[in-house]
């Protein structure tokens, strides 16, 4: 029975999966009024009683001011006065002005390798070595000696030569019987030139440091000068978005002000019979909105005011914070016929990204012919001239290993005496040549014991210099890198004057079509009251064109301002946003 209940349960299940396998589902259909669950909204969870008869008994006005700003402290601004301020105050142009001066100091360090250099050594050494000598009978030996030296290194800046002049002076003092001179003055000056014939000679590390540095110092001028147009149009756009807003929150008040004559006039009306007094409370009703209207203006103009404050202020303590800005430039600025022709070729001429990609490539150019060079082989002709001079006194401690006694029976005698003579000639013969210790110095300036030297010192790798090679190759894809990326720059500021120029066209079609819809809204808005006084008309269709007015009105100042932003947004498409504000003597102080 088990089994048999086994099976059957295996034969279900396999005749459902291949029914369900065999059959496309259907879905269910689901009935008129319910979700996609199949729920009726009248079974769904009410929502939880929050706030339940809400109502706000306030009727008192909030202060209309800003937050941090005295509404009596006013301080008028031109356009220009605020680039000005954003250029000296501005965190990020200052930074950018420290980069300029970094970018100096980097140029005098690298300058630095050709200064000449002075180098000096003295130092009193005295050592005690034993003795290994045959011809001395001293356990050990004792020396002193103070020395003296002194070089002076010159490179010189063209063709990678290297002047080096050299003095040494040592004053010796020994108890050894063999040497002849204690103290003894030992003293000898030589001078060196070094001049690279291949690698070198047009091209190394520190002119090559030196030609970068000067190439970084421009870099860092014309990302100043990119900052700084930058910041100009920020600092545009800001004013004449604080502009819009100051203007708009006025239009938002003069709608306030229509608002109140409107009731008072409807409040006559009612009194006069033409009009039910529940119109009363729909003139109400727009006075409310149109205050609410002023508030949300309001918040605007702090808010742009605000971010124009941010780019001319240098901290959070300045005064300006404190005051009202009050923009006095005219808002109706001359749009230019500038074509696209025009355009583009001021672009090209002035975009700072085009002179960022020149200095690039020049950088480029100095690392090519610097692993150039140095793929080469090495071989450097060495020329040296050296003076040397000796002098001292005798060593009281000397004596000679050859002074042998001679003996009175040896038939020899004689000519050992004179042998013995000869020798003590010899040595003072020696000394009188030798000199006092000043002799050192006077055999050096009278040429007595010169060194001349000429040769060529040759370095050259075995398998060849696969650095220099892989290096001198990888300049050259950064090169092909380089013209890649100028490419994709000047068509990246076509786009750009492509757009600024179509932004400029739309926002004058736009004025012009937001002009004609205010001076038709004022029309349609005198006629429909003349209808309500008349009585063809009613109050809502008058608050509808009043508040047509309104939007009308505020649209007409935006679109002034869009064209103003577009117009500083075209200044710096074609780069010319330095010379149109006048601040390029700014940015050369």
């Amino acid at each position: 029975m088990r089994s048999r209940f086994i099976l059957a349960i295996i034969f279900t299940l396999a005749a459902a999966f291949g029914s369900a396998y065999g059959q496309d589902p259907t879905p269910s259909p689901t009935p008129f009024g319910t979700d996609k669950q199949g729920v009726a909204p009248d079974k769904i969870a009410p929502v939880p009683p929050i706030a339940q008869g809400f109502e706000s008994d306030n009727r008192d006005l909030p202060d209309l001011g800003r937050v941090g700003v005295e509404m009596t402290s006013q301080r008028p601004m031109s356009v220009r006065e605020a680039i000005a301020l954003a250029l000296e105050n501005n965190r990020d142009i200052e930074v950018t002005r420290k980069n300029v001066k970094i970018a100096e100091f980097d140029l005098k360090a690298a300058r630095g390798y050709y200064e000449p250099r002075f180098i000096a050594q003295t130092f009193y050494e005295r050592a005690t070595t034993p003795n290994v000598s045959i011809f001395s009978n001293n356990r050990e030996t004792t020396q002193g000696a103070l020395v003296g030296n002194a070089d002076v290194r010159i490179p010189l800046p063209n063709y990678g030569t290297i002047f080096a002049a050299t003095f040494n002076n040592q004053r010796v003092t020994t108890n050894n019987p063999i040497s002849i001179l204690s103290p003894q003055a030992n003293a000898n000056f030589g001078i060196t030139l070094t001049q690279p014939l291949l690698r070198g000679r047009a091209m190394d590390q520190p002119r090559r440091t030196i030609e970068i540095a000067k190439r970084n110092l421009s870099l860092t001028d014309v990302q100043f000068r990119q900052r700084s147009v930058e910041i100009i149009t920020n600092v545009q756009r800001a004013y004449w978005d604080l502009t819009f807003a100051l203007r708009n929150l006025q239009v938002q008040r003069d709608a306030v002000r229509d608002a109140k004559d409107q009731l008072e006039h409807n409040r006559r009306l009612v009194e006069e019979g033409q009009l039910a007094p529940i119109d009363i409370v729909a003139a109400e009703t727009q006075v409310a909105n149109f205050e609410q209207a002023v508030y949300d203006a309001l918040n605007v103009v702090t808010q742009a005011e605000n971010g124009l404050k941010n780019l001319i202020s240098p901290n959070r303590y300045n005064a300006v914070w404190n005051e009202a800005i009050v923009p006095t430039d005219p808002v109706e600025l001359r749009v230019p016929g500038t074509t696209l022709n025009d355009a583009m070729t001021a672009a090209m001429e002035n975009r700072p990204e085009l002179e960022l990609n020149n200095v690039q490539k020049s950088i480029n150019e100095i690392d090519r012919r610097y692993y150039r060079d140095q793929s080469r082989p090495q071989i450097d002709l060495v020329a040296g001239y050296t003076s040397s001079g000796i002098g001292g006194t005798q060593n009281p401690s000397f004596s000679s290993p050859f002074d042998v006694p001679c003996d009175p029976n040896d038939p020899g005698y004689d000519a050992c005496l004179a042998r013995q003579a000869q020798q003590r000639a010899q040595l003072e013969s020696l000394l009188g040549s030798l000199g006092s210790s000043g002799s050192a110095y006077s055999d050096i300036f009278t040429n007595r014991y010169p060194t001349y030297r000429v040769g060529v010192t040759i370095n050259l790798p075995l398998f060849g210099d696969r650095t220099a090679r892989a290096q001198y190759g990888r300049s050259l894809v950064e090169g092909e890198r380089i013209s890649a990326q100028r490419e994709q720059v000047e068509q990246l500021i076509q786009v750009e004057v492509r757009n600024a120029l179509q932004a400029v066209r739309t926002a004058e079609a736009r004025l012009r079509s937001a002009a004609i819809s205010r001076e038709n809204s004022v029309r349609q808005y005198e006629s429909e009251q003349r209808k309500l006084d008349a009585g063809q008309s009613d109050i809502y269709n008058v608050l509808e064109r009043q508040t047509a007015l309104t939007n009308a009105r505020s649209a007409e100042l935006r679109a002034q301002t869009e064209l103003n932003k577009a117009l500083a947004d075209l200044q710096r498409a074609t780069g010319n946003a330095l010379k149109d504000n006048d601040v390029v003597t700014m940015l050369r102080k």
